[in-house]
């Protein structure tokens, strides 16, 4: 599967979902710092996860694992998803106080 392929409104569906969870997770600061570190590798990222895709997903119930290592191989879906947890967080702190 390459991220191309994907209808633009499931990646927007699969990137805020990802978003939503490290948000309601208070993960925030630590995502964030990770997809900026890895934003120049990438492709090399998705390629690991494709590698590591029959293990993980034998241990974990992740159907959309293929749809997300070709996400995250174009650099700008990763600027989208860092994006898109800072708004969700930003929301989350409005609610809240």
């Amino acid at each position: 599967m390459f991220a191309s392929d994907m209808s633009v409104e499931r990646r927007e569906e699969i990137l805020t979902k990802i978003a939503q969870k490290v948000v309601d997770l208070k993960l925030t600061p630590v995502a964030i710092v990770m997809l900026e570190s890895s934003k120049p590798l990438s492709f090399v990222g998705s390629q690991l996860m494709v590698f590591l895709q029959p293990v993980v997903t034998s241990i974990f119930p992740f159907h959309q694992y293929d749809e997300v290592a070709a996400l995250l191989e174009d650099r700008a879906n990763v600027e989208t998803l860092i994006q898109r947890i800072e708004k969700l967080e930003d929301g989350r702190r409005d609610r809240k106080g």
